[in-house]
């Protein structure tokens, strides 16, 4: 932001429902405020000037026999509370490359460490998870991920604009213009990641970027669940739209409630932020 421009407020909220078929809930999401000084854990809901810290936003979808997969999605978001205060201690003046090599060690240590779980324990063993993790700064918003939960991005005048590849081949696919989004979504293939955090990967390579943002732009993170309820102008419409009456539910609250009534047959999460006048 420049001297003429006040920097604005983040307004977020986050909601993670097991869905109305599987018994326990493998997602997990995170939402940190966090300066030089502290890190601080956020409610469901709220809004906070930007200008005071940066903010972490962050969706795991784990994977794995019986409770594993539970296990390896926290795992993913406490190793983001542990590590990256530290990293944004030794990093307060990083240019934007800097960030994504702290991602990438972020995922790397995470990946690590999921692998070592699944290598010591017979429990653990085969034990992964997705990652997909927004770092909202003064005027950009740096990201990494790995998987298929997804990252979006609502411009204030549109369209909706979807910023993580799903690591899968349908996703390789339609990237290539060879599917659209009912195919991908339908393709046999669809649930064979070809990269996760642990799960017996020797190696992988997080998807890392960065978009500049303003005022009135909205990012959407989500597990697979709700893609499997909505569709693309589904998610746009639900993240466009103002309600005539004030709401009491969040904007996170309605897209989960709607993917899980019109399909509800994964565990189902969404964060969404946006950037509002001071």
């Amino acid at each position: 932001m420049t001297p003429e421009q006040p920097s604005p407020d983040v307004l977020w909220s986050g909601l993670t429902h097991p869905g109305r078929v599987r018994p326990n809930n493998e997602d997990v999401f995170l939402a940190l405020a966090l300066d030089a000084r502290e890190v601080r854990f956020l409610g469901k809901t709220g809004r906070a000037p930007l200008a005071a810290s940066d903010f972490i936003f962050a969706v795991s979808d784990g994977m794995g026999g019986a409770k594993s997969g539970e296990f390896a999605s926290r795992i993913a978001v406490d190793r983001i509370t542990r590590l990256l205060p530290a990293a944004l201690r030794g990093n307060t003046s990083a240019a934007p490359a800097d960030f994504s090599a702290v991602l990438g060690d972020l995922v790397a240590a995470i990946h690590r460490d999921l692998l070592r779980l699944g290598y010591s324990y017979e429990e653990c063993a085969g034990m992964g998870a997705t990652l997909t993790l927004a770092w909202v700064r003064q005027d950009r918003m740096h990201f990494a991920h790995v998987g298929d939960s997804r990252l979006y991005h609502l411009p204030a005048g549109g369209p909706l604009i979807q910023l993580s590849h799903d690591h899968s081949y349908p996703g390789w696919l339609r990237r290539q213009g060879q599917l659209n989004e009912r195919e991908a979504r339908t393709h046999p293939r669809r649930n064979a990641l070809s990269q996760a955090l642990g799960a017996g990967n020797q190696f992988v390579d997080p998807q890392l970027g960065e978009v500049a943002h303003r005022p009135g732009d909205r990012f959407l993170l989500c597990s697979d669940g709700v893609i499997d309820g909505l569709w693309d102008r589904q998610l746009e419409e639900l993240l466009g739209t103002d309600p005539a009456e004030p709401d009491p539910r969040s904007r996170a609250h309605r897209l989960v409630e709607e993917a899980v009534a019109l399909s509800g047959r994964d565990n189902t999460t969404a964060v969404v932020f946006e950037l509002g006048a001071p």
